[in-house]
């Protein structure tokens, strides 16, 4: 057992039993006794002059703490990191801890921190105890920079601006600060939120559908109203010319009673007026996208010029 000076027990707690080599060396500890504890399993390195006062494997939390205190006091957490920070559901997951850092700094990428030097940093970016995290606009224009593949781009763009962790308009400012630099995908999600689109399934379905040389255009997340002018339920998509819904039914929105108990309300709602409802789930667009435009395509020719008594507006009319 180590009996600690005051200064250093205060800062391990700080900091989760995370501390560099400086902080160490600055409370008596010299570097023979900090390769004894390493040798013996006591302590262990966690990146270059960065220790855990502990053995085993380090939480979320300890890996970004660790990550920041190796970049730098200038460092901001961003990308996936700083989505899982925010908590964030649908964001890939990933063991590496990504942070920005001043364009001169010279601190390079090591073992789980991610270090990317930029022109500017985040003035937005909110403070820990321990570092820094970029806003939720830089974070999300950051990670999608580094993926891929569009289907984890549209959730991370879709889930920022449905569960309010940020707005269209900080989302615009950061995609134009990226310029052109990797940012093909998170702008092809972009356009699909401004277009109306509010998840990563709806987006897939208006992919499926966009193609189908029959279909005339479908008004995604309209605001729907009777011949009395009360609002209605807003269906994912919808065909007014034929008086047929599009609903993508995630999982995730029927664990409850009281969310079965809403979903059937809005079906009744809009069946009782005329309104036929077609339900796929994410798992059937991403099977089988022609057979889910097959079943529209053929509900739209069989209901063509169906009279309902309701109206699909923009928004600004309603």
């Amino acid at each position: 057992m180590v009996d600690y000076p005051p200064a250093l027990d205060e800062v391990a707690q700080r900091q989760q039993k995370i501390l560099t080599r400086a902080q160490l060396l600055a409370t008596g500890f010299d570097d023979m006794y900090l390769y004894r504890q390493t040798r013996r399993g006591v302590w262990q390195r966690v990146l270059p002059a960065t220790y855990a006062l502990f053995s085993g494997t380090l939480t979320g939390e300890q890996r970004r703490i660790s990550a920041a205190i190796y970049a730098g006091p200038d460092a901001q957490l961003t990308g996936l990191a700083a989505l899982r920070w925010y908590g964030f559901r649908y964001s890939p997951h990933t063991e590496d801890v990504h942070l920005l850092v001043p364009h001169h700094t010279r601190r390079k990428s090591a073992g789980h921190a991610v270090i990317s030097r930029a022109l500017t940093l985040d003035s937005r970016a909110r403070l820990t105890a321990n570092y820094a995290v970029c806003s939720p606009a830089r974070a999300v224009v950051d990670a999608a920079r580094d993926l891929r593949k569009l289907r984890p781009v549209r959730a991370i763009v879709a889930e920022a601006v449905q569960r309010g962790f940020t707005d269209l308009a900080a989302l615009d400012v950061e995609i134009r600060r990226a310029r052109r630099s990797r940012t093909a995908l998170v702008r092809k999600a972009f356009s699909e939120v401004v277009s109306g689109t509010r998840s990563a399934p709806e987006a897939e379905l208006r992919e499926c559908l966009a193609g189908s040389p029959v279909l005339p255009a479908v008004l995604w997340n309209p605001r729907l109203v009777d011949a009395e002018g009360r609002r209605l339920p807003t269906p994912d998509g919808y065909l007014p010319e034929a008086g047929v819904a599009l609903e993508v039914d995630s999982q995730e929105y029927h664990f409850s009673p009281e969310d079965w108990a809403r979903t059937l309300d809005r079906h009744n709602e809009l069946s009782r007026l005329g309104v036929l409802i077609l339900h796929f789930t994410p798992a059937q667009i991403r099977r089988d996208p022609a057979a889910v435009r097959r079943i529209v395509e053929e509900a739209y020719a069989t209901r063509g010029g169906a009279s309902t008594p309701v109206v699909a507006r923009p928004a600004r009319e309603v």
